[in-house]
């Protein structure tokens, strides 16, 4: 029995880590605080997030993961060391096997950054599970039944569609619009409206309190401080859930056009089943207000938020190393053969 057996997922915005026989022991902000000259880790994880734009000089807040891929390999590869020895602890008797997610659509070059930086990290083996089959395990769905589930996993850096049956991915789509974009697209609009600018901090806070893809999916307000751009100095506006459902059209009609292509892709037989259970949306943007409202209405297909959508890739990456009989051990070794 491997006591230290984890699974993680290895996210844009956020890093969870489920132990087994322990279940979810770590959510951390995906950052790294950094001296500039010299790249000596300053803070990781969420005593790093809190110094995202509010740094000297000297320190240098960074996501090292950027649209679901690794964009700098060196401080990827610290935080990992640095969540496994804060979950497991460290030294040779501490070495994991390691389930990782990846998007779907990654390169195998791509994949083989994940596998390399786990590996360094003090991984005694790596296995990599792509996102939406982990996102599926873990929302609860039995998909070694020969019947079609579809998944939609809204994270940081991409979204993933996919169809899976008989214990793997049929057909799938990953694209690199989610949580980011939406914060992107506020900043870019409260810039373009207000002459404002705001942090990443602020539009998350403003997706969270205010933001619906719908129109009429509520009716909230927000004071936002930031900058004027045109005085320089401190100013706060008054934004609205209408303008910000504007300012998100394109990037969540971006990932209703991701869905109907896999299911215009999905054999007839799978397709109804899809259409008698519904769609399955998962992570952190499966919280958007409307979300999942809007996908219902473009696509005709009943779709439903999983229990706890945010956990959903962690739980799911550590309930298949606990059943990696079950899942079976061919899909792994192609994973790592790919790369």
């Amino acid at each position: 029995m491997f006591s230290k057996d984890i699974g993680v997922d290895l996210g844009t915005a956020n890093v969870l880590v489920h132990v087994r026989g322990k279940g979810i022991v770590l959510n951390e902000p995906s950052v790294v605080a950094i001296e500039s000259q010299t790249r000596r880790v300053v803070a990781v994880g969420e005593e790093a997030r809190r110094m995202l734009g509010r740094t000297p000089g000297n320190i240098v807040a960074i996501r090292p993961l950027r649209e679901g891929v690794i964009a700098d390999f060196e401080i990827t590869e610290i935080m990992l060391k640095h969540f496994i020895a804060k979950t497991i602890g460290k030294g040779l008797l501490s070495q994991p096997r390691v389930a990782v997610c990846i998007p779907a659509g990654i390169t195998s070059v791509e994949q083989k950054a994940v596998r390399q930086a786990t590996e360094a990290a003090g991984a005694r083996h790596v296995y990599l599970i792509e996102e939406p089959k982990a996102a599926a395990i873990g929302a609860g769905i039995d998909i070694t039944q020969p019947s079609g589930s579809m998944v939609v996993d809204i994270g940081g850096g991409t979204t993933d569609v996919a169809v899976l049956s008989l214990g793997d991915v049929v057909t799938a789509s990953s694209i690199r619009v989610a949580g980011d974009k939406f914060d992107e697209a506020i900043i870019r609009y409260i810039k373009r409206n207000h002459n404002l600018l705001i942090g990443e901090r602020t539009a998350e806070d403003i997706k969270i309190r205010v933001v619906s893809v719908l129109r009429d999916g509520r009716r909230e307000e927000i004071d936002v401080r930031g900058r004027d751009m045109v005085t320089g100095l401190p100013k706060t506006v008054l934004i609205k859930t209408e303008e910000m459902a504007v300012a998100l059209e394109e990037s969540a009609y971006a990932i209703v056009a991701a869905a109907k292509a896999v299911l215009e892709r999905t054999s007839p037989e799978l397709a109804a089943d899809i259409f008698d259970k519904g769609i399955i949306l998962t992570g952190g943007g499966a919280l958007l207000n409307g979300m999942d409202k809007l996908l219902m209405a473009e696509l005709q297909v009943p779709v439903h938020i999983a229990d706890d959508p945010m956990t959903c890739v962690a739980r799911g990456t550590g309930a298949f190393l606990e059943n990696i009989d079950k899942w079976g051990r061919p899909p792994v070794k192609s994973q790592r053969n790919r790369a």
